[in-house]
């Protein structure tokens, strides 16, 4: 036999056996007797990523289609079998009450070969443990209280900035305004580093933080041989991370360190926090025996992932917000009452004004549950899991778990006239006759967000600057009903989001 035939029979067998791996993998839930729909050879569940929907359409699509059909149903994540979470009480086991069994979120993440990918949100097992741990102490109430003053001080930026632009223009992009301000806030908090974006004066940043988001390295192939195949994206050196965004952003943490530590300078942000846990022993190893240092790797991944957590899900929450008052006067209205009373009666904006602005929070929260940034929380089965009450149902070890939040927050069984705004969903008695679990815009038990405080803050400033100042409606340029963008596995408008604008 030569060689030529030698490699072809080798690359048959090669292909037979990925094929029997698939075709193994994609008849699991079928065997199991459990429902799900026949997937993509590529995409699993996901196929209709291919056509014209989004991510948030084909979860809310799959969930409708199965939600009464048991506390979960078969999935396909990419050419894994996963579990599809749709019974409130099975997905408060999996989150809070048995969190222990579902620490890992199994998301791909190759330290060595791509230093950003290794950030608190990739992580699993005991460095995520270690580093959430760590990271803590950044986002606590006191933590916010000190950096009020600086974005307070950039939400009055922005308001100088619309007030300048409607001179010429009324209609005014709120998108690509809450993202400059959110940008400039992640800049001064987080590092101490002026931005400049609302007086648009750093322009490659914004652009280099929506390629991390949107622009994937490989397309869908990279995708399904990440989350599908890890082990062998690994043995490949396959990353994620565009090579110009590495760095970019590389060279933004080394430049800020560097500057820090030979001139010492001291600041209570996040960046002082992880240089000091890069010169000392504050972290623990992965087998939590002894303490190390952070290495620059480590420094500059927690860094990309607060950058970019901090300014997308921010700025688009402050954009749908807007947009949805601007068709409900009366909303509008009654936070703009609310707002100018508050701040009457402290005589100037401060944190504690934040805590009584309780209709604002309503109109924050129920833009997050018409457009949940995050659509669906993931976990991985960290040993076999057999459903509680039903001993027939088994989530296997290391299996994916899928929790489609967006869809969930659009049941009207808990949501009623769901696809509707409503603020008074979240009025406190709302709230309390409804299981806390059901509102999952943040994730929910030991792996919730880490940054919501932050969040929250930066998104309410913004949002009762602009309403104090600014009446904001419909115009020409709006579009009804909004396009979402089919490129992004988060929940964001495609292209712009113009309002009309007029000085209060």
């Amino acid at each position: 036999m030569d060689l030529t035939t030698l490699l072809m029979t080798a690359v048959i067998l090669l292909l037979m056996y990925v094929g029997y791996l698939l075709h193994k993998r994609y008849t699991y839930w079928e065997s199991q007797g459990i429902a799900c729909d026949k997937p993509n050879w590529l995409l699993g569940s996901l196929s209709g990523a291919m056509t014209s929907k989004t991510v948030e359409q084909i979860l809310r699509e799959y969930y409708e289609k199965y939600k009464n059909s048991g506390p979960f149903v078969g999935f396909y994540w990419f050419t894994k079998p996963a579990a599809f979470v749709t019974d409130p009480q099975l997905l408060k086991q999996i989150l809070i009450k048995d969190f222990s069994k579902f620490t890992d979120r199994g998301l791909y993440c190759n330290e060595e070969d791509d230093p950003l990918s290794g950030h608190l949100f990739n992580l699993d097992g005991n460095k995520w443990r270690h580093m959430r741990t760590k990271l803590t102490p950044t986002f606590t109430s006191g933590k916010m209280k000190g950096m009020f003053p600086f974005v307070t001080k950039l939400g009055q930026d922005m308001v100088d900035v619309v007030e300048e632009r409607i001179t010429t223009d009324p209609d005014i992009d709120v998108k690509d305004l809450a993202a400059c301000f959110t940008i400039d806030v992640i800049g001064s908090c987080a590092f101490g580093l002026e931005m400049n974006c609302l007086k648009g004066k750093n322009p490659e940043f914004r652009n280099m933080c929506r390629r991390a988001f949107v622009v994937q390295r490989y397309g869908v192939l990279g995708l399904a041989l990440r989350f599908g195949f890890p082990e062998l994206a690994h043995y490949l050196r396959i990353t994620e991370t565009m090579p110009d965004v590495e760095k970019f952003f590389m060279d933004i943490v080394r430049d800020t360190m560097e500057m820090r530590e030979k001139n010492n300078i001291k600041r209570n942000d996040f960046m002082e926090m992880l240089i000091d846990m890069k010169n000392n022993r504050l972290m623990k190893s992965e087998d939590g025996e002894e303490l190390t240092n952070l290495t620059f790797g480590q420094v500059a991944a927690q860094a990309f992932v607060f950058i970019l957590a901090g300014f997308e899900t921010s700025s688009t929450t402050m954009s749908f917000a807007l947009y949805e008052l601007a068709q409900n006067q009366e909303f509008q209205d009654r936070a703009r009452e609310e707002i100018v009373s508050v701040l009457e009666r402290h005589k100037e904006f401060s944190y504690e004004c934040l805590k009584e602005m309780v209709y604002l929070d309503q109109v924050m929260q129920e833009t997050l549950r018409l457009y949940t940034i995050v659509v669906f929380l993931n976990r991985q089965a960290v040993e076999d899991y057999p459903v509680p009450g039903n001993s027939k149902l088994v989530i296997k070890k290391d299996m994916p778990v899928i929790i489609p939040a967006g869809a969930i927050h659009r049941d009207e069984r808990y949501f009623p006239q769901p696809n509707v705004f409503n603020p008074d969903n979240f009025a406190a008695e709302k709230v309390a006759a409804r299981d806390s679990v059901l509102n999952l815009s943040f994730g929910d038990g030991p792996r919730t967000c880490i940054g919501m405080r932050f969040g929250k803050m930066q998104t309410m400033i913004g949002l009762a600057l602009l309403l104090k100042n600014f009446k904001f409606s419909v115009c020409d340029k709006t579009q009804i009903p909004v396009k979402l963008d089919k490129t992004n596995f988060l929940v964001s408008a495609e292209g712009a989001v113009f309002l009309k604008v007029e000085k209060i």
